[in-house]
């Protein structure tokens, strides 16, 4: 445990554990995906699949190694207990920071497949994990602006045709869904700018999980609800690696996904469109309330144990 260190040093041994973690597990993982490229067989892809998969659990294990060593936040997690390794699962959370992608990470990792999330396409560039992300399968969105797609309505089902495809490729192996609603993480002036009716949320998008929904329907275990908070405010990545990341709490909640939703087309059916938004702003306006309830019911940030994962 290196907490006694100044944040800054944490930070640089945090980073520099994070980079050469990634490194190793990459170097794995390209020479595999390699192979997947060259042999395009769905036989040779199921098999190899499975190995990029574990690759990736070994990278957020290292990762998760790293975080017990240099940090001491205090992680208040319920909920994962009733998860199983097996299956497909549709997982959906709020998104405030990188930091998310971190923690659920850590949370899951090992207690349901692989995570695969909805990423930016900026994000394909990002030097060694924009390449490891293509070869893991995960889907490369464009997020279009409202404004855009008002000069570009042809635009405004691009990113259901690249979810359909990655879906489609998701249901060779186990896999665990994971989806930001919001599109974005929330910031202030976003909120403001949407005039966001949720105290703590952005908008959600209903698309890519309708998409998801329709593309793997019953294939999908259950729909896996996530909440995070930071008592202490949202850290930013640089924060998080520094150790001042006090406290975070994860509420996970496993809910049966409604069998009208399964297999519906979100594009072209209006009403099925319609009752995928009720449903996603139903369960925003739950969140908001539990987001509401946790923040009142946390003591003032402290320095903690951690979970021990």
């Amino acid at each position: 445990m290196l907490s006694f260190l100044p944040p800054p040093v944490r930070g640089v041994i945090a980073f520099t554990l994070l980079v050469l973690n990634t490194l190793f597990w990459c170097s794995l993982l390209f020479a595999f995906a390699l192979i997947k490229l060259l042999l395009p067989l769905r036989a040779v892809r199921a098999v190899l699949d499975t190995v990029l998969n574990a690759i990736a659990t070994s990278w957020v294990a290292g990762n998760s190694a790293w975080m017990r060593l240099t940090q001491r936040a205090r992680w208040d997690v319920a909920g994962v207990d009733t998860l199983e390794y097996r299956g497909w699962y549709l997982v959906n959370c709020n998104h405030q920071s990188w930091v998310d992608i971190f923690v659920l990470q850590r949370m899951f990792n090992r207690r349901i497949p692989m995570l695969k999330f909805f990423l930016k396409r900026q994000l394909l560039y990002v030097p060694v994990m924009g390449l490891a992300w293509w070869a893991l399968d995960f889907p490369f969105m464009r997020r279009h602006s409202d404004a855009y797609l008002r000069s570009h309505p042809e635009k405004r089902f691009e990113d259901l045709e690249t979810t359909r495809r990655a879906c489609e490729k998701f249901a060779l192996v186990p896999t665990s869904v994971m989806n930001f609603a919001e599109g974005t993480r929330f910031t202030v002036p976003k909120h403001d700018a949407q005039r966001s009716p949720y105290r703590h949320l952005l908008k959600p998008k209903a698309g890519a999980l309708a998409l998801a929904l329709g593309v793997l329907g019953s294939k999908f275990n259950s729909f896996v609800d996530v909440t995070i908070v930071y008592p202490g405010g949202a850290p930013s990545f640089w924060d998080f690696l520094c150790g001042r990341m006090p406290e975070v709490i994860v509420r996970v909640q496993r809910r049966e996904i409604p069998a009208h939703l399964l297999g519906g087309d979100y594009a072209g059916d209006t009403k099925y469109r319609k009752t995928v938004q009720r449903w996603l702003q139903d369960l925003w306006a739950s969140k908001d309330a539990q987001i509401d309830q946790l923040l009142s019911a946390s003591p003032a940030p402290a320095p903690g144990p951690s979970d021990g994962r």
